[in-house]
């Protein structure tokens, strides 16, 4: 068994030569082994081949002529061992040298590219950018993939960067729009903080899965006079920044009128798929519907609701339980006939691309094989903002519009002037009558002629932000 590997070095020497260097590559194994003769031997992507050191290996050590003891012999031939390894990766033949260039120049287009597609499908458009780099990408590709005039890895580096950099600075300043956005809300965001870590009406953190994040809070409201509506509201986050939380506010406002939620948490890219987030939001809309009558809920009047992000995973986890409960077999722990409607706020990616079929809803809609499953659907109600650009209107008209050819009851319902974030957290903020919120309640309320009542003598909603900060963050938002 060789000893371990240890750095270049002679304390006795009058100077140190220390020669490193590194390849990146595509290469799934490299390794190195030493033989007793002057060569070595490299076995790259299953290949191997001979090489032999620039220099002898005496070079790399100085030898005192004295005899060699155990420990020194051991000591002097980790460093051969050492020098041989660093030296061996700068003697492929040009061949492979010109290979192992192009396998790193195609990985860096790659992930060039696939940063592109990403920035694109979470809204980061690049303009008038985007045709200029659309065409930069494909000189840079052709280049990469003709062998002749593949050059340094550290060009095709300094290229690609220069690629993104005008990406780089879009994220930049949507950072710093991102932290003046929230400054200018913190009012709202400490009132609305306070309520949810110290109101007693807050049931934080109650498990309902094993999985990381598998949690929900429920806002309960003041009555407890008989069994209430429930929400399972998905919160969004573009997948990567989904957090229960994000749901308190609509919470706090929906339980003031007399209306369960119950904020579903579940696991965010990376550390989970889309896959992941539909099998832990159905883990937790089941929690919902087998123990909310516990907390005061009614199993009869359940909703489902997601918001951006949310909205998708919210969507994707009613079809697939649809779907389940048609095939043979299927053992389920919720039903979809449990779910009174779906409402959908400013909803993402609902159409997809070919590609990413199983989780785009408007595609799976039409698929024939699943007709009995989309007639299991409940009633779909999408809303959304005409002033949307992180997430056009025209999502929501498609989706209700595809849904109504295939035979579910749905319908889309529009906000004029209204962004991503007003109908959300700008337009609660302000207080006093929203729309979008009065139209919900009244949809959840619709066969409760009391609670109908009570909701026309609700006091309006108490400000949080003042007027003037809500439209400056309107202003700098980045959303």
């Amino acid at each position: 068994m060789n000893p371990p590997m240890l750095p270049i070095t002679n304390p006795s020497a009058s100077s140190a030569m220390v020669a490193t260097t590194s390849l990146t590559a595509n290469a799934a194994t490299m390794l190195i082994q030493e033989h007793h003769d002057e060569t070595a031997r490299l076995l790259i992507d299953g290949r191997a081949v001979d090489t032999k050191p620039f220099l002898p290996r005496a070079s790399s050590y100085t030898s005192t002529g004295t005899p060699v003891n155990g420990s020194s012999f051991y000591q002097q031939r980790r460093r051969r061992i050492a020098s041989d390894t660093s030296l061996a990766s700068l003697t492929t033949d040009g061949g492979s040298r010109s290979e192992y260039v192009a396998h790193a120049a195609s990985e860096t287009y790659l992930l060039t590219r696939l940063g592109f597609k990403l920035l694109r499908y979470l809204g980061y458009v690049l303009n008038k950018r985007d045709r200029k780099v659309k065409q930069d990408n494909l000189i840079l590709e052709e280049e990469v993939l003709n062998p002749e005039i593949v050059g340094d890895t550290l060009k095709i580096v300094v290229v690609a960067a220069e690629k993104v950099r005008g990406v780089g600075y879009r994220w930049i300043t949507r950072f710093l729009a991102l932290g003046c956005y929230a400054l200018l809300l913190m009012p709202g965001f400490i009132q609305v903080g306070y309520y949810y870590f110290f109101s007693s009406r807050v049931r934080r953190g109650i498990v309902y899965g094993d999985q990381p994040r598998n949690r929900l809070d429920l806002y309960l409201p003041k009555n407890s006079d008989g069994p209430k509506p429930v929400v399972a509201f998905v919160t969004g986050g573009a997948w990567i920044i989904g957090y229960k939380a994000w749901g308190s506010l609509l919470g706090q406002q929906l339980s003031e009128r007399d209306i369960i939620v119950a904020c579903i948490d579940y696991r965010n890219f990376p550390q989970g798929t889309i896959s992941d987030m539909v099998n832990d939001a159905s883990l937790g809309v089941s929690f919902v519907c087998n123990n909310i009558a516990e907390y005061g809920g009614d199993p009869n009047r359940i909703y489902l609701m997601g918001q951006s992000a949310g909205a998708h995973i919210a969507a994707c986890t009613l079809l697939e339980q649809a779907i389940k409960e048609c095939g043979e077999g299927e053992s389920t722990s919720w039903s979809v006939s449990q779910i009174k409607a779906y409402f959908g706020l400013s909803g993402g990616i609902m159409e997809g691309e070919q590609s990413l079929h199983q989780y785009s809803p408007e595609v799976m809609v039409q698929d024939p094989n699943i007709k009995t499953a989309v007639s299991r659907l409940p009633p779909i109600i999408l809303f959304h903002g005409t002033a949307d650009y992180s997430i056009p209107a025209d999502a929501s008209k498609s989706f209700a519009e595809t849904l109504q050819r295939v035979g579910v009851k749905a319908e889309s319902i529009m906000y004029e002037g209204r962004t991503h974030t007003d109908v959300f957290l700008h337009d609660p903020m302000r207080g006093g009558r929203d729309d979008m919120f009065e139209d919900l309640v009244a949809m959840i309320h619709a066969n409760d002629p009391e609670a109908l009542a009570k909701d026309a003598v609700a006091p309006p909603r108490k400000r949080l932000v003042p007027e003037f900060m809500l439209k400056l963050a309107r202003a700098v938002s980045p959303f």
